[in-house]
């Protein structure tokens, strides 16, 4: 279906401010010289089917920042995520994008970028649409440009949001073959919550997310309990400024480290408070910081998430490179939308495949 103007064919909705109409070149005629690097930059709204809900509110659709870059006939394409969590918004990533516009139009390369700008959705959008633009040039794929392994399909996460007991339950239960389930989580009704989920799927893998929600006495409280039931791993229980008060709990389950873990100079700070890290290029600011990071991590001893926002498959593609080193991929933020790009992602039996190039990469 096609929708109004946007990178890749994105619907907005029409109560909203439209993104800017973009007309992109076409390829040179042979013997005609290639037009300089241009940057073409995009605000998009997609709408979800369904509210999703964690422990900070609701949203109904996922705004994104999209970028193309086109130069030699060829054009590469990102996304990122403003997330007011850190500060960010749509205008502000826009700025942000707009300020390193002449360097990024003058042939600045991935390292050139990191050092104009710092980690983020606005850095997200840019590295991942050089990587695609340097695969599209070369007539190679993302994966070998980087140096690693083809990737392959992932099991990854369906993601639960927050609701009543009774809601969570009925979401899991269409769930129940999908091997691994994430639940959103906030102060309340913990227990009731999980343990309805774990009735409608008893089969399925569970791991919890609080997003900042708790305090180490709720976490106390809970953990043993949430271990009976299958959790197998809790994501951020607490706020990240507040985290030093998992030094030297004795907890039954793991946690992984999302809203403090942003780039491998956050890794030292994370001894003794977390066993895992979650990856996701928003917060590292783009691929190439992300495979660091990941590097990192695995070299301390720290086992890998890799997670996403709620976005479109044009997001997550790029993400799939470092989820090939994963435990948990938490890869499912198009799978909320009423409609995604063209050459989407596909998703089946609880895995995710990786993209076509017509995508990414």
């Amino acid at each position: 279906m096609g929708g109004p103007a946007g990178i890749g064919g994105a619907s907005l909705r029409l109560d909203s401010p439209p993104a800017p109409r973009l007309e992109f070149a076409d390829p040179p005629p042979p013997g005609i010289s290639a037009m300089p690097r241009r940057l073409e930059i995009a605000v998009e709204r997609w709408p979800l089917h369904t509210p999703f809900t964690i422990s900070r509110g609701t949203k109904t659709e996922a705004e994104v920042v999209a970028v193309r870059l086109a130069e030699d006939g060829a054009a590469g394409r990102g996304e990122g995520v403003p997330y007011a969590r850190y500060g960010e918004s749509a205008a502000s990533v826009v700025q942000a994008i707009e300020g390193v516009r002449a360097a990024i139009e003058a042939g600045a390369d991935r390292a050139a970028l990191a050092a104009r700008l710092s980690a983020g959705a606005a850095r997200n959008a840019l590295d991942c649409a050089l990587w695609d633009l340097e695969a599209k040039r070369t007539g190679t794929r993302a994966w070998e440009v980087a140096g690693i392994a083809a990737p392959g399909p992932l099991v990854t996460c369906e993601t639960i949001s927050i609701g009543t007991a009774e809601a969570m339950g009925a979401a899991a239960a269409k769930l129940a073959h999908w091997p691994l389930l994430k639940l959103k989580l906030d102060r309340t009704a913990i227990l009731e919550r999980v343990r309805a989920v774990r009735a409608a799927a008893p089969r399925a893998r569970l791991i919890a997310d609080a997003n900042e929600a708790w305090d180490a006495a709720i976490l106390m409280g809970a953990a043993p309990a949430l271990a009976d039931l299958g959790v197998e791993m809790i994501e951020q229980p607490l706020p990240a400024d507040a985290d030093g008060a998992l030094v030297g709990l004795d907890l039954p389950i793991p946690l992984c480290a999302d809203e403090s873990c942003h780039t491998a100079a956050d890794l030292d700070r994370l001894a003794g408070r977390y066993r895992l890290v979650n990856v996701k290029l928003d917060k590292t600011g783009g691929l190439t910081e992300a495979l660091r990071l990941a590097d990192a991590a695995r070299a301390r001893g720290l086992g890998l998430m890799v997670g996403c926002m709620v976005s479109t498959s044009l997001s997550i593609a790029p993400a799939m490179l470092v989820a090939q080193f994963a435990r948990y991929i938490d890869l499912d933020g198009p799978r909320w939308l009423e409609r995604d790009r063209e050459a989407p992602l596909r998703y089946a039996d609880g895995q995710v495949f990786p993209p076509n190039p017509a995508l990414w990469g």
